[in-house]
Parts: C-alpha cells; structure tokens; sequence
C-alpha cells in the first residue's frame, strides 16, 4: 500500500503536471493532438495513485516477481509508447515539409522561366 504522504505528494506532483501540460496548450506552445497523449500519460498516472491494487494484479498477472520491477515495465512500456507516437507523428511532419518544399522550388523556377522569357 502507499503511504498517505506519498500519495499526497504523487497527487500534487500529477496536479501540477496536468497545470503545466494546460498552460503550454493555453499559449499554444503544443497543440492540442499532441497534447492529448501526455493527458492520457496523467490519466494514467492518476489511475495508478488511486488504485495501486491494479499494479499489484498486472504484476501477479505476468508473474513479476516485486512491484517496483511491474512498475519500472509499466513505465518502460509508456515511453516507448509516447516515443513511437511522437517518431510517427515527426515522421509525417518530415514528409510534408519535403513536399512543400519540392512544390516551393517548382514555383521559383516557374517564376525564374516566366521573369526570363518576358
């Protein structure tokens, strides 16, 4: 079980997440797809400080034998999770800038051969 203290501060640490994640989409330093997946990570988060018993039963589940190892797996698990979606979602950024930028360079040229032949 966790203690009273500890749960108390993973619960103002969590508050404070969420205040920091609102702040950054409020001045539109993230927008809001993105930030969904760090809500998400908060939900979970919470989850786990109201109902520790569910990382007890995901730990007996798989056989693990101490809970800070279930819980170092559950953590692992997310951020690789966070990662491969933050890659793809930087991946298909990379690809529409490649695209402008190859639309881009056929409209200068356009314009060159336009200024050049007038």
């Amino acid at each position: 079980m966790i203690p009273v203290t500890l749960r108390i501060t993973l619960i103002f640490a969590v508050i404070s997440y969420f205040v920091f994640i609102l702040y950054y989409l409020k001045n539109k330093m993230l927008e809001l797809k993105y930030t969904l997946i760090w809500l998400a990570a908060g939900l979970v988060m919470i989850v786990l400080i109201a109902f520790p018993e569910l990382l007890m039963t995901f730990v007996a589940f798989f056989g693990i034998e101490s809970n800070m190892n279930g819980l170092y797996i559950l953590v692992l698990a997310f951020i690789i999770m966070t990662l491969m979606t933050l890659t793809s979602i930087v991946s298909r950024q990379n690809l529409k800038i490649r695209i402008l930028v190859q639309e881009l360079s056929i409209l200068e040229k356009r314009i060159r051969e336009l200024e050049n032949g007038e």
